[in-house]
């Protein structure tokens, strides 16, 4: 008989979730039972007692038992059991039979009664893809490389369908708006007739409410693994969500390709996860692990002597200067380098020519168009304003990276910020935020996000901004403005030629390049990047 806690108080069942596609936890649908106790070490019997439920139910209904997986949080008050379902209905039954019957508020002969009498209901519907899948995940650049992977392949001739945080797009048209980076957007694309190739952005949210929308890729691609989004959904520590994002590692077929930054410890660990080809990219000509990966027969993309060089097969092919790819400004953002070797890497993966690869990287603009939100940088008589989605740690060390030489191509030049993100991050990323501001920056402004706050309070998040700021040492007041174009407006007024204002934009986008374009704000050209930095 499966073990019953004698002291269930204090524990419940904080979700029951079936998973549609691949996940965290299997490359099949699952179910997912996640307990919650008001104590360390209590969560973890209950989910055991739970996963001894499951397999002596699915037995007694003479199912096949499924392996459960189990994870306990780094806090020991949350406990996770799960199993792969072959029959929707009845595994959602026995799993929440299975949550009564170790809690302690059911006994077995009910369960029984009721199961026996509950329809099995639909087999897993995963779509299988007809055609090549490109997946793409990571915490920064997931956006920025699936679209430069779809250019790239659009560019060679290929008919494209791709979905990112901005919508669905069907050979380079928006088809249906919004964020489609989970599991609905992959099955709308793989509906879709007549096309070549999918290239998908795959969020961590979207893995952790559904599952994978397919069940296998080609070509997976991990852009990196930096701390966001922690304390939601169970995903409390950077390995946890390194093992949500390896879900599109794990079912990359066998003779395909998982695209991995080298530079980055766990999306290199990934590689672990698959038996593919590996594929890495690296801003280091002589990464260990490239070289190991080269050893074996896999491929490597590197930025070798300021070039974007491919290695495969013992050949070398050279691509481009990064300095002269318009999404690198100039060679100024290393991680946009990084995001042009894996959209490269990953094109090259699909088998389209490097002629084509060059020819895409070359013509990628970094303006509102072709990558929206994304280093979209304007100028009005030597003034820049630079328009960002910058959400977390790495992402603003960036941007900060990218405005800091841009306003050294005077001797004058001043960082000007506004600084804010959504509410969903815990206290210590947003008072890491603003340590980086307080440091990276010469003038600091809040701008307030009030539809992204999930939970907070404006004060409290500004507050904790204000309490990272004090601690880089800057010591002016900081004042907050209640939307992101009222900061990017003071910010303007008083920067003089040289300057540089930067703001980290999540909900106003087309206001921002709105009030630009009307106030005599043009947008920069790759060649004058160039000059800048040439300066």
């Amino acid at each position: 008989m499966p073990s019953r806690p004698s002291e269930a108080t204090g524990v419940d069942l904080g979700e029951l979730r079936v998973l549609e596609g691949p996940n965290r936890f299997s490359n099949r649908p699952a179910v997912k039972l996640e307990f919650v106790a008001d104590v360390a070490g209590r969560a973890a019997p209950i989910a055991s007692a739970a996963g001894e439920w499951i397999a002596r139910l699915h037995d007694t209904l003479e199912l096949p038992a499924p392996r459960c997986t189990f994870r306990v949080s780094q806090d020991g008050r949350r406990a996770i059991v799960a199993f792969p379902w072959r029959r929707r209905v009845i595994a959602q039954a026995i799993a929440e039979a299975s949550a009564r019957l170790a809690l302690g508020r059911s006994r077995r002969r009910r369960e029984l009664t009721i199961l026996r009498a509950t329809a099995l209901g639909p087999r897993p519907a995963v779509p299988s893809p007809r055609i090549p899948v490109v997946a793409v995940t990571g915490t920064n650049g997931k956006s920025t490389t699936t679209r430069l992977i779809a250019h790239i392949a659009q560019r060679s001739g290929l008919a494209v369908g791709m979905t990112n945080s901005d919508g669905i797009y069907v050979r380079g048209s928006l088809v249906e708006p919004g964020d489609w980076t989970g599991y609905g957007g992959a099955a709308r694309i793989l509906a879709e007739p007549g096309l070549d190739v999918a290239v998908l952005e795959t969020a961590r949210g979207g893995i952790l409410l559904r599952g994978v929308g397919y069940d296998h890729n080609d070509v997976a691609v991990v852009t990196n693994v930096s701390a966001d989004h922690l304390g939601l959904q169970g995903i409390d520590t950077l390995d946890e969500l390194a093992e949500v994002k390896a879900a599109i590692v794990r079912v990359v077929r066998r003779d395909g390709w998982v695209v991995l930054n080298a530079d980055d410890p766990r999306a290199w660990g990934m590689r672990r996860e698959t038996k593919a080809n590996a594929y890495a990219f690296t801003l280091d000509a002589a990464s260990p692990a490239a070289a190991q990966v080269l050893g074996r027969g896999g491929r490597a993309a590197l930025l070798e002597r300021g070039w974007l060089v491919l290695r495969r097969s013992g050949e070398s092919v050279r691509l481009a200067p990064a300095a002269e790819l318009p999404v690198t400004f100039g060679g100024l953002s290393r991680y946009n380098i990084a995001n042009g070797l894996a959209a490269a890497a990953a094109a090259d993966a699909l088998g389209i020519a490097p002629a084509a690869i060059r020819r895409g990287l070359r013509s990628f603009a970094q303006d509102v168009a072709s990558n929206p939100g994304r280093m979209n940088l304007f100028e009005r008589n030597e003034v820049l304003a630079l328009v960002d989605f910058a959400h977390n740690e790495a992402g603003l060390s960036g941007l900060l990276e990218v405005c800091r030489s841009l306003a050294g191509h005077t001797t004058s030049g001043r960082v000007r910020l506004a600084l804010g993100t959504a509410g969903d991050r815990t206290n210590e990323i947003l008072i890491s935020l603003g340590e980086l501001a307080g440091a990276g920056a010469d003038d600091v402004v809040i701008c307030e996000k009030r539809h992204y706050l999930r939970g907070r309070a404006v004060d409290e998040m500004d507050e904790l901004f204000r309490d990272g700021i004090r601690r880089a040492g800057y010591r002016r007041p900081v004042r907050a403005y209640p939307t992101e174009l009222a900061a990017l407006r003071a910010l303007l007024r008083r920067s003089r030629p040289g300057d540089v204002a930067a703001v980290m934009s999540h909900a106003e986008r087309p206001e921002l390049f709105s009030w630009l374009a009307s106030h005599g704000f043009g947008p920069v050209s790759a060649r004058r990047v160039r000059e800048l930095v040439g300066r």
